[in-house]
């Protein structure tokens, strides 16, 4: 029984420590510049998935983002493969270099957005529908420039610290001028 739990508790330090920090990526490249990539015309191209990994919904989204007085704002219009209309409108404000607070109508309490390198990590609860009401579900949003104007985003999402569903998106930036 005390080796069971040696075990496990080693087996627990270890999973701890093995935890991915958006630092990890601090020298990677494209460096991702939050401000100059969510500014103008964006698109978003994604899937939902369940916790075993099947795909349950596809999306596509139109988002408009812009900057004034040092305030960013994501004005996000999803379409999904269902008809169902979503619309999200974020509120990035800067706390220091690569650090902001984000909030949006359907997201409870702030997110912290953290970005280094080519990466950017964001923290939020979201309030979605669910049966007859709605659940809090925590978003563990992972996203990497991989190209000047292509983003991928990987999101975790969960329940009492337990994974419920993943979503997997790629945004594209627009260049006005295109």
């Amino acid at each position: 029984m005390l080796r069971a739990l040696l075990t496990a508790t080693l087996l627990f330090t270890l999973a701890a420590c093995a935890n991915v920090k958006v630092t990890d990526y601090a020298n990677m490249a494209p460096a991702l510049n939050v401000e100059a990539f969510f500014n103008g015309k964006l698109t978003a191209h994604g899937v939902v998935l369940d916790r075993s990994g099947r795909v349950t919904r596809s999306f596509n989204a139109d988002i408009i983002a812009y900057w004034k007085d040092g305030i960013g704002t994501l004005e996000e219009d999803f379409v999904f493969d269902d008809g169902e209309l979503q619309r999200r409108v974020w509120t990035l404000t800067p706390q220091s270099p690569g650090r902001y607070i984000g909030t949006a109508g359907d997201v409870i309490g702030e997110g912290l957005l953290h970005q280094s390198g080519n990466s950017v990590f964001l923290d939020y609860v979201l309030r979605i529908a669910y049966g007859d009401g709605t659940i809090d579900l925590r978003v563990d949003d992972r996203m990497y420039l991989i190209a000047p104007d292509v983003l991928i985003n990987e999101s975790t999402l969960s329940k009492f610290g337990v994974d419920v569903g993943r979503l997997l998106l790629t945004i594209i930036r627009h260049n006005e001028a295109a």
